[in-house]
C-alpha cells in the first residue's frame, strides 16, 4: 500500500483521502445505490489510472484513500469521481435523479482533500534543515572547484 512507484522521470507515493457529500447531505447512499457506487468508484479509478486503495460509502458521504500519478491534480480527480459517478448512478436510478432533479447534481460541491504520508511534517522539515552542507561541490564551464558555504543562522 506505500510502496513508492515508479513514473517515466522519478519515483513517487501520492496517496490522498478524499470525502464528499450528496447535495443537502440527503441519506442516499444505501443498499443498491451504495453497492452499485462502490463498482463506478472502482470502474474509475481503473479507468484513469488511480489506485483506489480504500473506500467507504455511508449513506450521507463517501471515503476514498486513493492514489494517482503526481501529475494529477487531486482536484481533477475529484471533479471526474464525482461527475462520472454522478451521471452512472442517475442512469440506473432513475428515482435518485427525480430526487435531485430541482437541484441539477447529486454532489455538492464542496469536498475534503487531505494528502496521506508515512512520514510527520517535523520529520520533513528537520530532513530539509539537515541538506545543507558547509562543504558542497559546485561546477562552471571552465573548472570544477569545492567551494565552502557557511551554514545558515538559526
Amino acid at each position: 500500500m506505500n510502496e513508492y512507484k515508479t513514473g517515466n522521470h522519478g519515483r513517487y507515493l501520492a496517496q490522498y483521502h478524499i470525502i464528499w457529500c450528496p447535495k443537502f447531505r440527503f441519506n442516499v447512499l444505501h443498499g443498491d445505490v451504495q453497492t452499485k457506487l462502490q463498482d463506478i468508484l472502482q470502474t474509475i479509478s481503473d479507468r484513469y489510472q488511480y489506485e483506489l486503495i480504500e473506500q467507504e460509502v455511508m449513506p450521507d458521504h463517501i471515503h476514498v484513500f486513493i492514489s494517482a500519478e503526481p501529475t494529477v491534480a487531486p482536484t481533477d480527480m475529484v471533479r471526474t469521481l464525482k461527475s462520472i459517478s454522478a451521471i452512472e448512478l442517475f442512469k440506473v436510478f432513475p428515482a435518485l435523479k427525480k430526487c435531485y432533479s430541482r437541484s441539477g447534481s447529486l454532489w455538492s460541491q464542496g469536498y475534503f482533500v487531505r494528502t496521506v504520508g508515512t512520514v510527520s511534517a517535523e520529520t520533513v522539515q528537520r530532513y530539509i534543515r539537515e541538506q545543507t552542507r558547509p562543504e558542497r561541490q559546485t561546477c562552471n564551464a571552465k573548472t570544477t572547484k569545492k567551494t565552502s558555504t557557511p551554514a545558515p543562522n538559526r
